[in-house]
């Protein structure tokens, strides 16, 4: 090889180590998601009157509350848990002095409200008809139960599985109802104690898209829909299929339209090894420094009626992120 030749290959050789060092120095290093799948466990539910399965989960300033059915939706009972220490107390039903109501069907979500110092609840039954929203106003721990409401779509009656206030002005509470991965608005009087609530579908979910971990999760199609959360315009979505439930998030909820996609940089997920027959999250809600708390039904073997309980995700905050 004559001198001129190796010449030329060094030369070549020392452009692309140029090329290739240069590549390197300027190539953007991809953003890392946020996962969270640790929890803190803050209290057990009961299974008072039979009534074994979770539901409902509301969360205001200093407690949530958890609704439990029997089988059947023949009843239903209210726990509230204080946020702070755990402690958790079931609820009365100020109508019949009973610690049960048979008013709420399945009692899928629950949405809290409060007007001029009263507090208040508004639970979907899953239940088409007059009864599909029920609103019970709680004092202390005694509530009452103050109105019920048909949702009406397209002239027909719709029963809604999930449910969140999104806001309200001096006249009118403004909801957001869920069933399946459809969503709909629809507006309530403040002060009305009956009547119809004509909703629109407004948007609806990809799921299958959605990225948990940086990964879309094979199955999700066969996962269960729960209750949803909704805090600062952003909707938190749980889905469970045996011992795996995950939680997508979906940003800019008040101008939705459409098909949406989930956040694809933050995700939860828990795969319980402890609870391997059920771990469902129910609910969810944001509140207490931020943090994201839910209810579950868990169980470690089929027939396990003790496990049920009101947690947190760990080292999240809704503020942050």
């Amino acid at each position: 090889m004559s001198r001129n030749t190796v010449k030329r290959n060094l030369a070549r050789i020392a452009i692309l180590m140029v090329t290739s060092i240069s590549a390197l120095v300027v190539a953007p290093v991809a953003a890392s998601a946020d996962y969270f799948n640790t929890y803190s466990t803050v209290a057990s539910l009961g299974n008072a009157h039979s009534s074994y399965s979770t539901q409902a989960f509301g969360v205001g300033s200093t407690y949530v509350y958890s609704a439990k059915i029997q089988k059947g939706n023949t009843a239903a009972v209210i726990y509230r848990t204080k946020m702070s220490d755990g402690s958790t107390t079931l609820m009365t039903n100020g109508d019949s002095g009973q610690t049960y109501t048979s008013q709420l069907g399945h009692a899928n979500d629950m949405a809290l409200h409060s007007n001029n110092g009263s507090f208040y609840m508004f639970v979907v039954t899953m239940k088409a008809g007059s009864t599909s929203l029920v609103k019970l106003k709680y004092v202390g721990t005694t509530y009452y139960q103050v109105g019920s409401y048909t949702i009406r779509h397209n002239n027909l009656n719709k029963s809604m599985s999930g449910v969140k206030i999104t806001s309200k002005d001096a006249n009118n509470i403004y909801f957001l109802f869920k069933n399946h991965h459809t969503f709909y608005r629809g507006t309530l009087p403040l002060s009305a104690t009956s009547g119809t609530i004509d909703v629109t579908s407004t948007f609806d979910l990809n799921i299958e898209d959605a990225l948990v971990n940086g990964s879309t999760v094979p199955n999700i199609t066969s996962f269960e829909t729960q209750g949803i959360g909704y805090h600062n315009n952003t909707l938190y979505f749980p889905l469970t299929h045996e011992n795996v439930s995950i939680v997508l998030v979906y940003r800019n909820i008040a101008t939705a339209s459409g098909t949406i996609e989930a956040d694809r940089d933050l995700s939860f997920r828990i795969t319980s090894s402890a609870y391997p027959n059920l771990f469902e999250i129910e609910g969810v809600g944001v509140a207490n420094q931020d943090k994201l708390w839910f209810n579950t039904n868990r169980r470690k073997a089929l027939g396990d009626t003790a496990s049920d309980g009101v947690h947190y995700f760990k080292n999240y905050s809704a503020g942050v992120l």
